[in-house]
């Protein structure tokens, strides 16, 4: 088993020791998830860390869209219990960047591209490429591919 997947199970027994029902659903929705992604396809296989954190980012942000549409269907109980479950799976993912740390990437990437004889907004593909792996966990992609459009229209 993984580091990771040892911890969060590590954790789920430890919140069920302590009646921590919050905490509790969410990794056990979680290690689901996980245990359905290593069936998926023809073999079974072991998630690796990566991996498992990429589950661990799509149901962080599972959980945000659907606070957002409870928040605007006025349910807010249910949209705060989202919130709850998405600060519980945020402590498991890398530390998100900020929108300085972001902006700094992203213009050095523009940068790179446009020397690489890319102009325009038909270089948004080459400088995706360039910035996808540095971000890879830490920046969700509409943010950054909101970012890239901005810096190559500002020109």
């Amino acid at each position: 088993m993984t580091t990771l997947k040892s911890k969060l199970q590590a954790d789920l027994n430890a919140a069920i020791k302590e009646r921590d029902e919050l905490r509790s659903s969410t990794l056990r929705l979680t290690l689901t998830a996980i245990t359905k992604e290593e069936v998926a396809g023809t073999v079974k296989r072991e998630l690796s860390d990566d991996e498992i954190t990429k589950v661990i980012t799509r149901e962080a942000k599972k959980r945000r869209e659907a606070a957002e549409a409870f928040a605007q269907g006025g349910r807010a109980e249910q949209a705060e219990r989202e919130r709850a479950e998405g600060e519980v799976l945020a402590v498991y993912l890398p530390k998100q960047l900020t929108d300085e740390e972001l902006r700094e990437i992203v213009v050095q990437a523009v940068e790179e591209a446009r020397a690489a004889g890319a102009e325009g907004p038909r270089a948004m593909g080459q400088v995706m490429k360039i910035v996808n792996p540095e971000v890879a966990g830490q920046a969700e992609g509409g943010r950054v591919a909101a970012l890239v459009k901005q810096v190559l229209a500002a020109g």
